[in-house]
């Protein structure tokens, strides 16, 4: 019997994309996965597609496989909004930067914070790194300097710089009279509070 699948709005959960995601963040084939669980490669891709819909003792089988709880795959995702008006100022480096908080505070996996920075603001002359394997910065206006040890990146309006955070850095708005606005994403978060 073929099962058919439901969009949002139906019953039945779709749960293929979260299965594919689990496979595929564990660097694992659908041959790899179909070996592990005694299932075939094409069972497991209809599976993936919202094509068929496994057994439970099959869906438990395949979980087992992917070390995935069985009940992750039905938790309704978790969406968390943060106002503009209600962004908490923070202070991550520097000075002379109005620093907000654009994701929520326990957010572990990545964090958005928009900088404004007024003229001739600064992170510091002493370089510093921060706990994450990676930062981007993009700037939606005005200029920004981003220090290095060994060099500087003049970055101007759209520009997006993308490197480690472990790598001793600091910035610099070396705009004397206007200030300047960036994001900066965090992977993942430097800290959790």
């Amino acid at each position: 019997m073929k099962s058919v699948p439901i969009d949002a709005g139906g019953q039945e959960p779709r749960i293929g994309a979260r299965l594919r995601d689990a496979r595929q963040r564990q660097g694992l084939t659908i041959d790899q996965v179909a070996q592990s669980t005694g299932l075939t490669k094409g069972f497991i891709s209809r599976i993936e597609r919202d094509v068929t819909s496994p057994s439970v003792s099959t869906l438990v089988t395949v979980c087992a496989a992917l070390s995935l709880p069985v009940g992750e795959l039905f938790t309704a995702p978790k969406n968390d909004v943060v106002r503009a008006a209600d962004a908490p100022k923070i202070q991550l480096t520097g000075h002379g930067a109005d620093e907000r908080l654009l994701t929520p505070r326990g957010q572990g996996r990545v964090q958005l914070i928009r900088s404004v920075t007024g003229p001739g603001a600064t992170g510091g002359d002493e370089l510093y790194t921060l706990n994450c394997e990676v930062e981007v910065v993009h700037v939606l206006r005005g200029t920004l300097q981003v220090r290095f040890s060994d060099s500087v990146v003049t970055l101007a309006e759209g520009d997006t710089l993308t490197f480690s955070g472990r790598e001793p850095h600091s910035w610099l708005n070396p705009d004397e009279t206007a200030t300047s606005e960036a994001l900066w994403v965090i992977a993942p978060a430097s800290w959790s509070t």
